[in-house]
C-alpha cells in the first residue's frame, strides 16, 4: 500500500471520526438537553418524604382541579384558623413535588394563612408529559388560584410562594392574574433563554451557540411557546404595583443573587421587598437560613 493511499485512509477516518462528533454535538447533546427540560422526571429526595400535613398537626384535603388546558392536578387545601389572614398558594421546584413546600406551609399556617399545595405537571400525582420550566406550569398555578376561590372560598389575599420552577411559574400566573394579590420569588432565573445558556455554561463550560440556542429552541418548540414570551422581567413589570418578595441564597451558583437583585429593581411596589439568606444550595434557602428566611416573610406578609 502506498504512503498516498495509507494518507488518503487516515483522513477518511478522520472525517468519519469528524462527523460523529459533529452529529454528537450538534444532535445526541441538544436533545438529551431537550429532554432533561421537559421530559426528565427525577424525584429530589426530600426528608419530608412520606409526611403530611397531619404529621405536623394541621387538618388538611386531599383536592384536585384542572389546568385550563385539561391537565389534571392534585394537591391539598390546608385550612388556616377560624380568621385566616388570607391564602398562600405554594409551588415547588423542578424535580419536586407539593412535599417541598410542607414546612413553608407549617410556617404559614403558624403566621395564620390558609395554604393550598399542589403537584405541577408532569410531577408528583397530577398528570401531564412535559414540563416547560414554569412557562404552561403558570396555567397549573392559575387554576390553583381559581380552585382556591371558587371550591374552598379562600380569604384574601391570595399570595403565591414559589421556588425555582415555582417561583417562576409564580411569577407568570401573577402577571396574567389579577386575584393575586402579591409573590415571593425564591430563588428564580430571569428568563428561558438565561437560565437554559447559565446553565449550559455552568456544567458544561460551552457558549450558548450551538448547543444551548439547540436546547431553547427545542424545548421551546415541544412546550408550544416562544422562548421571548418566557422572560421574567416582564413579568415583574406586568405584576407592577403589586408587593413582591424575592429571596435568594447567598452563594447558589445556579440563580446567584444578582437575579433577585435585577428583578428587584424592576419592581415598582412601595412594599416591594428583598432578603439574600445564607447557604450554598440552590432551592435550599428556607433550610440552611430559615431565621432571616422567615422574619423577611413575616415582615412582608405583615405589610399587605
Amino acid at each position: 500500500m502506498t504512503g498516498r493511499r495509507v494518507l488518503q485512509i487516515i483522513r477518511n477516518v478522520f472525517l468519519i471520526f469528524a462527523a460523529l462528533f459533529g452529529i454528537f454535538m450538534l444532535v445526541v447533546v441538544p436533545w438529551f438537553g431537550t429532554n432533561i427540560v421537559t421530559t426528565f422526571t427525577f424525584h429530589f429526595p426530600d426528608p419530608n418524604d412520606g409526611k403530611t400535613p397531619q404529621t405536623y398537626g394541621l387538618g388538611f384535603q386531599w383536592i384536585r382541579f384542572n389546568a385550563s388546558d385539561g391537565i389534571p392536578l392534585s394537591g391539598w387545601y390546608i385550612p388556616g384558623p377560624a380568621k385566616p389572614r388570607g391564602t398562600i398558594i405554594y409551588c415547588h421546584g423542578k424535580n419536586r413535588t407539593r412535599i417541598e413546600m410542607l414546612p413553608m406551609a407549617v410556617f404559614g399556617h403558624l403566621l395564620g394563612y390558609d395554604g393550598l399545595l399542589f403537584d405541577f405537571r408532569h410531577s408528583g400525582m397530577s398528570g401531564g408529559k412535559i414540563s416547560t420550566l414554569g412557562y404552561q406550569e403558570r396555567l397549573d398555578v392559575e387554576a390553583a388560584v381559581r380552585y382556591a376561590l371558587h371550591s374552598e372560598n379562600a380569604p384574601h389575599p391570595i399570595v403565591l410562594w414559589g421556588v425555582s420552577m415555582g417561583a417562576a411559574a409564580a411569577l407568570m400566573a401573577a402577571s396574567e392574574t389579577p386575584a393575586v394579590g402579591a409573590v415571593i420569588s425564591d430563588s428564580t432565573f430571569l428568563s428561558f433563554r438565561q437560565v437554559i445558556v447559565h446553565h449550559v455554561h455552568l456544567f458544561f463550560h460551552l457558549p450558548s451557540f450551538p448547543i444551548a440556542d439547540e436546547i431553547i429552541y427545542w424545548s421551546a418548540w415541544r412546550g408550544h411557546f416562544r422562548p421571548s414570551d418566557f422572560d421574567l422581567r416582564k413579568a415583574v413589570q406586568r405584576i407592577n404595583p403589586r408587593p413582591i418578595l424575592f429571596v435568594a441564597v447567598r452563594h447558589d451558583p445556579r440563580m446567584p443573587p444578582w437575579i433577585a437583585q435585577e428583578l428587584y429593581s424592576l419592581s415598582h411596589s412601595p412594599k416591594k421587598a428583598i432578603v439574600i439568606v445564607p447557604g450554598y444550595r440552590h432551592g435550599e434557602g428556607f433550610n440552611s437560613g430559615r431565621e432571616p428566611y422567615e422574619a423577611g416573610v413575616r415582615k412582608f406578609l405583615a405589610s399587605l
